[in-house]
């Protein structure tokens, strides 16, 4: 396959998704274990399709204007043998299959999004939806891509009103709620990936936020972005993933959790529930 380098705008999503380079969802993979990413690039698809993954994709679409298109399967479930081949054959086109509920639920999410001021605003922008980046590491020489669900024509930071965004569809997008999903789905290696391939192949910095929508009514949003420790442990992560990825190809070996007996502590929480419990025992 040809290598890429740069940005690189209307691709489509599925050719995206095949191309070799290391994404930052397989980054994430191999922090936590590189056992976990070799198995599930052996055994694709990377992420298992699921409804919920079929609702953002389709959030996406409305909101961006570009993705994958929107197929309306007329049933109340998914547990009728109709409705999962139907559901099947959107998903073979590259297409998000959704139940008429789902549909409507897209639908006043993605109208959520817009009537929010702030969101409104960064998707106004001069830019693209849905652009993909290349470019090649130079301490690991590691090939990375990254897709930016909305990157402004200028992105640079003497231009501080313009920023890339990447939309999440979300059970809770409060600062409390969504700073649990930043912690437990990685979102800071996310941003962190996507604007160092920016910044090597234009030599700008720019900055990056995210706009959460929630996935039920009233379907609230909000903007977010990372404070500078945060967004500094997310480069720091993703450096890592990068190092430990070109170890275990030159090696060939992909670990697990290693052969040790680990000694566990108790957390901190459970130390002060007991002795609330049995403190006078």
């Amino acid at each position: 396959m040809t290598k890429l380098e740069g940005i690189v705008r209307g691709l489509d999503e599925a050719t995206y998704h095949a191309r070799p380079e290391l994404s930052s969802t397989e980054a994430r993979m191999i922090l936590r274990t590189p056992a976990e990413y070799r198995w599930r690039k052996d055994h694709p698809p990377l992420i298992d399709d699921s409804p919920k993954f079929d609702i953002g994709k389709a959030v996406h679409s409305k909101v961006l204007g570009i993705g994958a298109p929107v197929i309306v399967v007329e049933a109340d479930d998914w547990r009728t043998k109709a409705a999962r081949e139907a559901r099947e054959e959107a998903r073979a086109l590259g297409k998000a299959p959704l139940l008429t509920s789902e549909y409507q639920a897209v639908n006043a999410m993605a109208e959520a999004v817009l009537a929010h001021k702030g969101a409104a605003q960064l998707f106004s922008q001069p830019g693209d939806a849905e652009v993909s980046v290349f470019a090649t590491d130079p301490e690991t020489e590691v090939a990375l891509r990254g897709r930016f669900d909305f990157l402004p024509t200028d992105f640079s930071l003497g231009a501080p009103s313009r920023v890339a965004v990447d939309l999440k569809t979300t059970r809770d997008a409060s600062p409390r709620g969504f700073t649990r999903s930043i912690a437990d789905f990685g979102y800071d290696v996310q941003r962190a990936w996507y604007l160092d391939a920016l910044h090597r192949i234009t030599g700008e910095d720019a900055e990056f936020v995210f706009v959460a929508v929630e996935k039920e009514p009233p379907y609230l949003v909000a903007v977010h972005q990372l404070p500078t420790i945060w967004a500094e442990m997310g480069v720091t992560k993703a450096r890592r993933a990068r190092q430990v990825y070109a170890e275990c190809v030159a090696s060939g070996e992909w670990p697990g959790y290693g052969n040790e007996v680990f000694l566990l502590s108790p957390p901190t929480w459970l130390i002060y529930q007991h002795e609330e419990e049995y403190g006078d025992e």
